[in-house]
């Protein structure tokens, strides 16, 4: 029977962690991920787990932690956020070229400059070419979810993999949230055996060795379509979670799109606020509807395309600069997913929410208003715009 309770986001991912019981944990403290690490090492020191906890000198020194850990065969984990993450930058493609599925809770944060301890997401967009596995949470029940499914899809795909939520908004936030008990949870994601590991010393091997040029792009290559049969190992991981669970995931959720004329993409919390703007613009008789993404990479290209095939107008919406001049990153890749589509909407994107900056339900509003005119105009106008910047707005007034 499922366990009720109130959790942060943060906590909630603590407490997954506890129920894997996981063989080592790199970690240093960087807010707003300081908390995860700190409750799990209470339960470390409570002897709840049997988790080797390394206290290192900097998130570099964590990643190293892990990577040294996942090599040598054992289950490694951490947690970071903005500037943690970015000071990992290095081993990130370490790991992912030693295809070590070590697995990291990222709480995102706005990277500096100038500096912002606040939410959004170019820590982990930053990173997003650098072979890990991204999957998102829209709340605090989802990212418990997604954690508990992280190590049976890196694991079975030797890749790392982040589960990635809001900072403050969902990682302090507390909500209702509902638990697995803890056997569920072990039998759900198993132990850990991997065939090949440096302390086996039947088959003594190199990790990371130097990859001279005739070897180089054949492990790029390995890497790559790794990453394009994640996509059936997630689908497959999240059907078998619905069946201890009762929750359902995908690739992406699809939100009132049954019959949608426009359409917003997003992801994380703010498609909880997004969903209220879809709700009460059908209650008004608009045809709206919404994709919340879960999946970022391996990137959904084909099932993306098809669910946007029906609507006439999209919004992507990034909470990332991608400073190309023409738009972010969720926007490049799900405008590129449509180029084959024998039918294409307009599209636009809309940066938004960056440093924290809030997005409301009157900011949907604004967004499917302008959708709206795009169809009854068949004009798209500027592609790249944002939204909220304050100086736009006194103008207007």
């Amino acid at each position: 029977m499922a366990i009720k309770d109130r959790m942060s986001g943060n906590e909630a991912v603590a407490y997954a962690m506890k129920q894997i019981n996981p063989d080592v944990m790199g970690a240093f403290p960087i807010t707003p991920s300081t908390e995860i690490p700190q409750y799990f090492s209470k339960y470390i020191a409570d002897g709840e787990v049997e988790t080797e906890f390394v206290a290192v000198e900097s998130e570099h020194s964590a990643m190293s932690t892990c990577i040294g850990a996942s090599a040598a065969g054992a289950r490694a984990i951490t947690a970071t956020s903005s500037a943690g993450l970015a000071l990992m930058w290095e081993l990130l493609y370490v790991a992912a070229s030693s295809r070590l599925p070590v697995t990291m809770a990222v709480v995102n944060r706005a990277l500096t400059g100038p500096i912002n301890i606040n939410n959004d997401h170019s820590d982990s967009m930053g990173c997003r070419d650098s072979g890990w596995i991204q999957i998102y949470a829209e709340n605090n029940q989802e990212v418990y979810d997604n954690y508990i499914q992280a190590m049976p899809i890196g694991e079975h795909c030797r890749l790392p993999i982040m589960i990635c939520q809001d900072g403050f908004i969902t990682s302090h936030a507390v909500e209702n949230i509902e638990l697995l008990e803890d056997e569920k949870v072990k039998n759900f994601v198993g132990t850990y055996e991997p065939e090949n590991y440096l302390l086996k010393k039947e088959n003594p091997l190199a990790v990371g060795p130097y990859g001279i040029s005739p070897y180089y792009m054949e492990v790029k290559k390995a890497q790559a379509e790794a990453m394009k049969e994640a996509k059936a190992r997630i689908i497959e991981v999240a059907k078998e979670y619905e069946k201890v669970s009762g929750r359902k995931y995908g690739l992406f959720e699809e939100y009132r799109m049954e019959d949608a004329e426009c359409a917003v993409v997003v992801i994380g919390s703010s498609a909880g606020t997004g969903k209220d703007a879809v709700d009460a613009l059908r209650d008004a008789g608009k045809k709206v509807g919404l994709i919340k993404l879960r999946v970022f990479r391996p990137f959904p290209m084909e099932e993306l395309a098809c669910a946007l095939s029906k609507v006439k107008a999209v919004a992507v919406m990034d909470k990332s600069e991608g400073f190309s001049a023409c738009g972010g990153p969720v926007f490049a890749e799900t405008r590129s997913a449509l180029y084959d589509a024998a039918k294409r909407p307009m599209m636009v994107n809309y940066v938004y929410g960056l440093g924290g900056r809030d997005v409301t339900v009157d900011t949907f509003g604004e967004i499917y208003r302008a959708l709206f005119e795009m169809i009854e105009t068949g004009e798209t106008g500027e592609v790249y715009r944002h939204i909220g910047v304050r100086d736009l707005e006194e103008q207007k007034s």
